[in-house]
């Protein structure tokens, strides 16, 4: 008997690697867009807890009969103890039984048969996102997925054991919860900044959930002068190499809607209908940045936070990839020399995409003049506080009503144009999802139909726009100069050792070039 399951089982025989079904061991003449990993990657995973390869294998423990998904808080096991498999079919042909912990059940998987789980996870970070403000229901939701709202209710409570009501309920009591105890903001501006529709409604339900109104969680302050921002604070593991992080946003800063000042990141913000601008920098307090943001964003906090953890990487564990990242022979001491360096992601999925288009095979200074005409045309007019300050990047929508030639125009070559144009249609029909969470292969795979569109590009793409740990663009001239190299393919086969954080291995190698005065091409 299993003392954490509570289950009954009969240890499987340990069968070499050949002998398991359902896992394929990656080579380093493997393409790279397989999500098949070998043991060795899969493991320091594991390890990681990391919750970005949910799903995408699974553990079995052949001193317990267990299998178990890589995010489970069981205690880790010892490698040699651990048989890795890419669906939760395969872990039970071999005979391991699911984890009653974890509930492998629950994994977002890749397969028709895990599909209810994959909607219900996905639906839940939709949700905590903020996807149902601004008046969006849960219908609204439930149309992303090809479900109706009764559906998706179903999923959700058979997936989670709670209604999709109760979870918007707890997400929002709880960011309600933060602001009275972390701003000024009014009671009845943080009533519709956290979801509510009614400040009687938030009331009844804070009394119902907590006991006490909410005017007893606040503590003693002065409230909020008229349009006076709001400041807030975004905990973080640390180390963080701030510094390299802002210095990475500095060498791409897009004029008008980007700015960098001192220690300080700036940019314009569009969230729907509402228009603003943020600042974020080292804060007071320990493993924190500290954010200020325009009061008319107010409204549209949950979604401005989910985007600033994605942008600055705040939930990264840099002690464990470092731990492994360390050992290498090549990039180990640039590891020791900069703790903590993260990899920059983006405010907006398509934003990152078109300018990644547009530094194809150029310098980054020249990118950056593209990208600053490209906004000034295309980018809507902003007022705010600061006068470096004054575009929001393009929308979709209105880059796909353009002519080719108009583009043209902004000394950017037909094809790139071309390729811009198509990306800004998908986009604008809700074809291409670029957000963090989406099926990374399945998005590098789908970038690659475009034309125009290679295997870096897709691959910078993922890393940056989706937050895919192991994406890894092996074809740029700045990690081959970097690891004094010329074959892509003898990069790719270097880099197998850096996995399953083969991202954060670019991101080292392209700072030492930073630091010995060199560049980066995006």
């Amino acid at each position: 008997m299993n003392r954490t399951t509570g289950v009954s089982y009969q240890r499987p025989g340990v069968r070499s690697s050949k002998e398991i079904t359902g896992i394929q061991f990656l080579t380093p003449e493997s393409s790279p867009l397989t999500p098949d990993m070998s043991n060795d990657v899969c493991y320091r995973a594991l390890c990681a807890r990391d919750a970005r390869f949910d799903g995408i294998f699974f553990v079995g423990v052949t001193t317990t009969g267990i299998y178990c998904r890589p995010v489970c808080t069981a205690r880790t096991p010892k490698q040699d103890r651990c048989q890795f498999f890419s669906i939760a079919a395969a872990a039970e042909s071999n005979g391991f039984r699911p984890c009653l912990r974890c509930r492998p059940e629950l994994a977002p998987g890749h397969s028709s048969v895990d599909a209810v789980g994959r909607v219900a996870r996905a639906a839940a970070a939709r949700i905590e996102a903020g996807a149902l403000n601004e008046g969006r229901t849960l219908e609204d939701l439930a149309a992303e997925f090809g479900l109706s709202g009764r559906q998706l209710r179903r999923v959700m409570r058979q997936e989670m054991g709670v209604s999709p009501v109760k979870l918007i309920q707890t997400h929002r009591l709880l960011l309600a919860k933060r602001l009275l105890t972390e701003t000024r903001l009014p009671v009845i501006d943080i009533a519709f900044a956290s979801g509510f529709g009614s400040l009687r409604r938030f009331n009844a339900l804070f009394r119902t959930h907590y006991r006490l109104p909410p005017s007893r969680i606040r503590l003693s302050m002065d409230g909020l002068g008229h349009g006076e921002p709001i400041r807030l604070q975004l905990s973080y593991r640390s180390p963080f190499a701030w510094k390299e992080m802002l210095r990475f946003f500095a060498d791409r800063v897009m004029t008008g809607v980007e700015w960098v000042s001192g220690d300080c990141y700036f940019r314009t913000v569009g969230i729907g209908s509402h228009r603003g601008w943020l600042k974020v920098g080292p804060a007071t307090a320990s493993n924190a940045l500290g954010v200020e943001f325009a009061h008319s964003l107010a409204p549209v906090i949950a979604v401005l936070f989910a985007r600033l953890r994605q942008v600055f990487d705040l939930n990264a564990r840099p002690d464990v990839i470092a731990s492994y990242l360390k050992s290498d022979k090549r990039i180990g001491q640039a590891v020791v020399r900069c703790p903590g360096l993260r990899v920059p992601g983006s405010f907006n999925g398509f934003d990152l995409a078109w300018r990644a288009v547009i530094g194809q095979q150029i310098s980054v200074r020249a990118a950056n003049a593209v990208a600053t005409r490209f906004a000034a045309e295309f980018g809507e007019p902003i007022e705010t506080p600061y006068p470096q300050l004054n575009r929001l990047t393009p929308l979709p929508e209105r880059i796909a009503e353009t002519e080719t030639e108009k583009l043209v125009q902004l000394e950017m070559i037909q094809n790139r144009a071309d390729t811009i144009r198509q990306l800004a249609r998908a986009a604008a029909d809700g074809q291409l999802c670029l957000e963090p969470g989406v099926d990374a292969h399945a998005a590098i795979e789908q970038l690659r139909t475009f034309p125009g569109i290679g295997d870096w590009t897709a691959q910078y793409i993922a890393m940056r726009a989706l937050s895919w740990p192991d994406a890894f663009p092996h074809g740029d001239i700045g990690l081959l100069h970097g690891m004094g190299l010329k074959s892509p393919s003898k990069l790719l086969a270097i880099a197998e050792a850096w996995r399953p954080w083969r991202a954060y291995g670019a991101m080292h190698v392209w700072n030492t070039l930073i630091e010995s005065k060199g560049r980066t091409r995006v």
